[in-house]
């Protein structure tokens, strides 16, 4: 439940508090968390009564409803902090929240988006499967017409917060050939969740797979009530998703980069700090630069998406070059470091780990770079300059 103390702040005021809430309880926690293997429940009431579940849902519903690019500035302060934490809560402000709201019928909003905004209900978005993965439109799950609803059955992996969450958002194909959304409660019969033994970055949030085997849901659990739009669905998801990790991956660069600074001005040798070498200010001074840029690239992408149509291309873009860099950063932070940078629980190692996932989340790289070649003709027809006399 969203503390009532929130929604009487205006935004300056609250990205203190998110601001504060990142430097005096999650960066502090980072060693429990790992420590325990998954984000403490008390921190993630918190997360719930700061209203991070809620950020960019409407008033209307019980969000905070701030905009795109104030969603992307408080990504910047949350995500200084270990990425685990933000994977709690990024499928209620991105993924499942957002198609509901543009998509579902108005009895799915009223049932779900304000258990959302108080971060009751958490919801997994279920897209990925073997088969489908960057061809997401593969998928081979199906949802069979029975009286008064349907049978899904398949296998998706790589959901996150398929683990714990309430509701999954599950696309499988139907009988007119098109895909087709699916609200599912996670405990439904047929439904069965596991979590992997070993993950390589963002351990303490795993990812999961879903089984649904014979899973039944009545007809009302068809996202919007029409079939066959579950690729629009996805992609409206995916486009604001895609915004959240290019910031995710700006608010993780900044900590690499803080983190590799402090090192360097308080570790000597040959008698003066790294600082002072040359080498290292190279590295250091290229490193702010390009976080500089990409900050300005998603933050750019954002309001032009609050002025009204999505710039997908150059949210993909932001996405591309901003993962791109955090994980540059976190190799250079590491060099830094050297060897505490590879032994002992400094931060850095855990982080540069995580950073490398952002770079296959919501598109792989080389999927953006595809993509964005190919419309390079229509780009860059519509983004000369102006001729003069």
């Amino acid at each position: 439940m969203i503390d009532p103390r929130v929604r009487t702040l205006d935004f300056e005021t609250y990205r203190q508090v998110i601001r504060d809430f990142t430097d005096d309880e999650l960066i502090p926690r980072e060693h429990e968390m790992v420590a325990a293997g998954a984000v403490p429940p008390d921190l993630v009431r918190r997360m719930s009564e700061l209203g991070l579940f809620g950020i960019t849902l409407p008033t209307s519903v019980g969000g905070l409803g701030w905009t795109v690019e104030q969603q992307v500035l408080l990504t910047f302060e949350f995500t200084r902090s270990s990425a685990v934490y933000r994977s709690r809560f990024s499928t209620s402000i991105g993924l499942a929240a957002q198609i509901l709201l543009e998509y579902g019928t108005d009895a799915q909003r009223e049932r779900y988006l304000p258990a959302m905004a108080a971060g009751e209900c958490v919801m997994a978005f279920a897209l990925t499967e073997e088969y489908a993965g960057s061809d997401a439109s593969a998928v081979r799950t199906t949802a069979t017409r029975t009286r008064g609803g349907y049978v899904i059955d398949g296998e998706k992996r790589y959901i996150t917060n398929g683990g714990w969450a309430d509701v999954l958002v599950v696309f499988a194909r139907t009988e007119d050939g098109g895909v087709s959304s699916f609200l599912v409660d996670r405990d439904t019969p047929g439904v069965q969740t596991r979590l992997p033994e070993l993950m390589n970055g963002h351990a303490e949030g795993p990812v999961a797979e879903v089984s649904l085997r014979g899973v039944r849901v009545d007809a009302d659990r068809l996202i919007g009530g029409v079939e066959g739009l579950g690729m629009t669905h996805a992609m409206r998801g995916i486009n604001q998703a895609r915004t959240h990790v290019a910031a995710t991956a700006v608010g993780q660069a900044t900590r690499l980069l803080t983190e590799a600074v402090r090192h360097a001005g308080e570790r000597e040798q040959f008698g003066q700090p790294l600082a002072e070498f040359g080498a290292v200010q190279a590295m250091l001074g290229r490193s702010y630069a390009e976080l500089e840029a990409g900050r300005s690239m998603i933050l750019d992408c954002a309001r032009e998406f609050d002025a009204g149509t999505p710039p997908r291309h150059r949210i993909s873009a932001a996405k591309l070059y901003c993962t791109e860099m955090a994980s540059v950063v976190a190799d250079r932070a590491v060099q830094v470091l050297g060897g505490a940078g590879i032994v002992g629980e400094h931060p850095v190692p855990r982080m540069w780990r995580d950073v490398r996932a952002l770079r296959i989340y919501e598109g792989a790289s080389q999927i953006h770079e595809r993509n964005l070649a190919r419309a390079l003709p229509t780009l860059l027809s519509t983004t000369q300059p102006a001729r003069v006399g």
